[in-house]
């Protein structure tokens, strides 16, 4: 009898485990939607502007001027690392899922 409750105990923590990994990938995929949303408004704000315009990006208690072709090509870089890193996670996720669901309808 103790086994199969070992076994059951085994599966819960599994599923904990899962959870929150689960929810980990959640969040961080959250935060990379945020980041992507932002970037994206910056982007926009840029495409506004004239190439002579003053562009400062603050880096700790300085403002530093930029060229707006560099703040452009940081921007643009930003995005296309967080459009990867969202492809990387999401094929993450989806192999957790496969897993879980494949653990779960073996312990039917």
């Amino acid at each position: 009898m103790a086994d199969p409750q070992r076994q059951l105990q085994s599966l819960s923590d599994e599923y904990q485990k899962l959870q929150g990994e689960l929810q980990s990938a959640v969040d961080a995929r959250q935060k990379l939607e945020s980041q992507q949303q932002e970037n994206k408004g910056v982007q926009k704000e840029f495409a506004k502007l004239k190439d002579d315009a003053n562009i400062y990006k603050i880096v700790g208690p300085v403002l530093l001027k930029q060229d707006k072709s560099e703040a452009v090509m940081a921007v643009d870089g930003r995005l296309e690392f967080i459009e990867k890193e969202m492809y990387v996670r999401r094929g993450r996720h989806q192999r957790a899922i496969l897993y879980f669901e494949a653990r779960r309808h073996g312990a039917d």
